[in-house]
């Protein structure tokens, strides 16, 4: 007779599922895991993960989501800690770096599969979304308080990309000669500060 699942030996199943998936996602790519891989690495049936998951594009939109979930909570929790809008850009800086660094496998899978996000999973668009309008709401709290003259979503992007491409560097091997990640982060934000500082004649001085 068949031992009766509880709902903890439920949400047990699927959070070890999950976790397999996103080390086999992030290792792999989408194309290269198949459900029997994730049931053989759970040492189970192949059909068990179905019965838990519709398929292989569910899987992934909901480790995808908690990803996002996770990186979108680091990051609200470090501007948290800011003291006005400059401060809290570092902090949620220095926080982005600090979790591609400590979760290497949610940050590929968030931002290195090339897999759809849309309509279909309504949890995975709404947490990307949380992800991405937080990363660029410290640009628009930078402009909004006078600091910095420039479109916020441009700014905001562009801190984004460039602080994406020095994970990926950090990642390929690139900066392990070079200057400090961190210090590269922050040299590079100040140019971009700099470049966009508010002219003194729109601070309230003489035309």
């Amino acid at each position: 007779m068949p031992r009766y699942l509880t709902e903890q030996d439920i949400a047990d199943f699927r959070a070890e599922l999950c976790r397999v998936a996103t080390e086999r996602f992030a290792r792999f790519g989408y194309e290269g895991v198949t459900m029997r891989q994730l049931a053989e690495a759970l040492g189970c049936s192949p059909k068990t993960p179905y019965r838990y998951f519709k398929d292989k594009a569910d899987i992934l939109a909901t480790v995808r989501a908690e990803a996002f979930a996770r990186f979108a909570d680091a990051l609200e929790a470090a501007a948290a800690e800011g003291e006005g809008p400059l401060d809290r850009a570092r902090c949620v800086g220095d926080a982005y770096l600090r979790f591609a660094d400590e979760h290497p496998h949610a940050y590929r899978i968030m931002f290195e599969i090339d897999h759809p996000i849309g309509d279909e999973h309504p949890d995975l668009l709404r947490e990307s979304r949380r992800a991405h309008s937080f990363v660029t709401q410290q640009a628009e709290d930078m402009v909004k308080a006078g600091l910095i003259d420039a479109d916020p979503l441009l700014f905001g992007l562009s801190m984004w990309a460039a602080t994406h491409g020095l994970v990926m560097l950090k990642r390929a091997g690139m900066l392990d000669h070079g200057p400090d990640i961190g210090k590269l982060a922050g040299y590079h934000g100040a140019l971009m500060f700099k470049g966009a500082l508010v002219p003194p004649k729109k601070k309230g001085g003489k035309k």
